[in-house]
């Protein structure tokens, strides 16, 4: 009696060119939809709207290059150029220090820094204007926190001379962001294998040492992400400058971002408020491929922690 063996089983490998590939890209269409309304269109129509006159109301005029030329040639813009970087700067040496450190330390797994983190998370949830109208109040010379508790050091203008109001603008952004730079830190801390730390305990490695030797190395990528976000939000601060000093003392605090709204909207010069809009994007986007390119390729990966 002779067997017929089984005709052989033919099994389909998906392909670079199709497959589960070509499955995974149609996902990406609908995000890409949305950029393309959300994000694309609106720019070029900021770009087109810098080659006009309009003052928000009435009819849109062709204007070519004046109103580059008029921003241009403002010397107001290097100073609010300075103030953007300067603000920049200084939250985000405030900011990584402590969100790094607060997020190394509620990355343990006891319950009580669970409790931590999530007290830890509340100012991020507090609307910037409704947090600049509270510290407007507190750091009132008069009828603030200093005068309340009777801290001579408190009962300073804070507000009213040029060095504090950075300061007060600089400490109100780092004290609402710091909770959500910590957070993406304690998620990039549970990524490092457990093993990297045993391994550095039989070695007789103290906490400082680990910190330095892998937390930190193995941290590269999360702290480039979390510049990136920080630098480039940074362009974007407005709400808070605007309710907490309204740009003052004198132009001390005039970052682009209320320059452009004071342009557009208060002056009427939509043209005007176009271009600095475009060099923000042109701004952001430079800070953005500096700190991918700082960061490498960033084909490497961390490994999983257990």
């Amino acid at each position: 009696m002779t067997t017929v063996a089984p005709p052989p089983v033919r099994v389909d490998r998906p392909t670079s060119t199709g497959g589960r590939s070509g499955g995974v890209a149609w996902m990406a269409v609908p995000a890409l939809i949305m950029f393309t309304i959300f994000g694309v269109v609106p720019l070029l129509g900021v770009l087109a709207l810098s080659f006009t006159q309009w003052d928000g109301i009435g009819e849109i005029k062709p204007a070519g290059l004046d109103a580059w030329r008029s921003v241009l040639s403002d010397p107001g813009l290097p100073h609010a150029l300075w103030v953007t970087f300067l603000i920049m700067a200084l939250s985000w040496l405030f900011q990584t220090p402590l969100s790094l450190l607060i997020g190394v330390f509620l990355a343990g797994h006891e319950r009580y820094r669970e409790l931590l983190a999530v007290l830890y998370f509340i100012p991020l949830l507090l609307s910037s204007a409704a947090l600049a109208i509270t510290f407007k109040a507190l750091l009132d010379p008069n009828f603030g926190l200093g005068s309340g508790l009777g801290v001579d050091f408190l009962n300073q203008d804070w507000l009213g001379e040029s060095k504090l109001a950075v300061g007060v603008v600089v400490f109100v952004v780092s004290w609402q962001f710091i909770p959500f730079h910590s957070l993406i830190y304690q998620g990039g801390v549970r990524q490092i294998p457990r093993s990297m730390y045993e391994a550095a305990q039989i070695d007789g490695a103290g906490r400082v040492r680990q910190f330095f030797s892998i937390t930190l190395p193995q941290l590269k990528y999360t702290i480039i992400t979390s510049s990136t976000l920080m630098v480039v939000g940074s362009l974007t601060f407005f709400d808070l400058i605007f309710v907490l000093t309204a740009g003052g003392p004198g132009d001390a605090t005039r970052a682009l971002a209320l320059d452009m709204y004071q342009r557009g909207f208060m002056a009427g010069l939509m043209g005007p408020a176009s271009v600095i809009a475009v060099i923000l994007v042109l701004v952001g986007l430079g800070l953005a491929l500096g700190l991918r390119r700082l960061g490498g390729r960033g084909d490497e990966s961390q490994l999983e922690g257990a």
